[in-house]
């Protein structure tokens, strides 16, 4: 990663779901199986600890992005826990990520369970985290 998790620009990439996700990608372009962080409830890209982003994208692709409706993404921000593993599996989808290591933080880890549940082939681990 030639810089540092917060100097990376945020970008955006529009979903069959009509939502723009705003994402950073520590390792566009490599070949590694990415590894896809999901947020606590209202967090946004700003929100994850460059330290830690510095140091898991240091070894392999990290992704973050921020939730329909929150940050800079753009949609209504949904209000189960299913509703946004669908929306996370639309990012990825737009991603072209059709598989990857789930890293959830708080209700970040009911949605990556959802996700595991919804479309299993898309998980090959999980990392589950709490507050």
């Amino acid at each position: 990663m030639a810089d540092g998790y917060s100097q990376l620009p945020n970008k955006l990439v529009s979903a069959a779901n009509g939502v723009n996700y705003a994402y950073r990608d520590t390792g566009e372009g490599s070949d590694d199986l990415p590894l896809v962080l999901l947020q606590h409830f209202r967090g946004n890209l700003d929100n994850w600890d460059p330290a830690l982003i510095d140091a898991l994208g240091s070894a392999r692709r990290a992704v973050t992005f921020d939730n329909a409706g929150v940050g800079g993404s753009s949609g209504s921000t949904s209000d189960t826990i299913g509703q946004m593993a669908r929306d996370a599996i639309a990012f990825l989808a737009a991603m072209q990520i059709s598989q990857a290591d789930l890293l959830g933080f708080s209700i970040g880890s009911f949605v990556a369970q959802q996700i595991a549940l919804i479309r299993p082939s898309i998980v090959r681990r999980l990392v589950l985290a709490s507050s």
